[in-house]
């Protein structure tokens, strides 16, 4: 089941955000609990973050966004993430699909998502959800504690 996250979901959403397995591919490296919290709220605000709950748990996140003005067909996913003790479950496919067909509904007609050039999984997950890869952001994406940055690929889902 998808919902808007609410302020008492801080601590599941950050468990999972910053997990090992989950953190290197989110917008924000580790941090303490109380840095995250303006990161948090700034989520909540947007009223477009959105958990996904499994037998009464968060099972994962995202954030869909719409783009205004002559781009109003088209929204981006991000913020993205399953409990990695729930992988391979089909978790991220019912939450994904979910999402495509509530902004399919709304009217978009196309999503676009951004993902790390060392992120095979994904990649092939959106590859295989018919997602289609329009260029790469070179050198776009550092890690605290790497020595470079990594390339971004855009990737982008046509609704007819």
């Amino acid at each position: 089941m998808r919902r808007l996250a609410t302020p008492q979901d801080i601590d599941a959403v950050f468990s999972l955000y910053m997990h090992e397995r989950v953190v290197p591919y989110l917008g924000y490296d580790p941090m303490p609990l109380e840095d995250f919290r303006a990161i948090y709220q700034e989520m909540l605000e947007s009223r477009r973050f959105f958990v996904y709950e499994l037998n009464g748990r968060i099972a994962g996140f995202y954030r869909a966004t719409r783009y205004p003005g002559r781009v109003q067909h088209v929204a981006s996913l991000g913020t993205l993430a399953v409990d990695p003790a729930l992988h391979g479950q089909g978790v991220a496919l019912a939450m994904v699909s979910h999402a495509i067909d509530e902004l399919k509904a709304a009217g978009v007609k196309r999503i676009e998502l951004c993902v790390e050039s060392d992120n095979a999984p994904a990649l092939r997950f959106y590859k295989k959800l018919g997602f289609e890869h329009e260029g790469t952001l070179r050198k776009f994406y550092k890690r605290a504690g790497d020595a470079s940055a990594i390339d971004d690929h855009l990737m982008a889902l046509l609704i007819d």
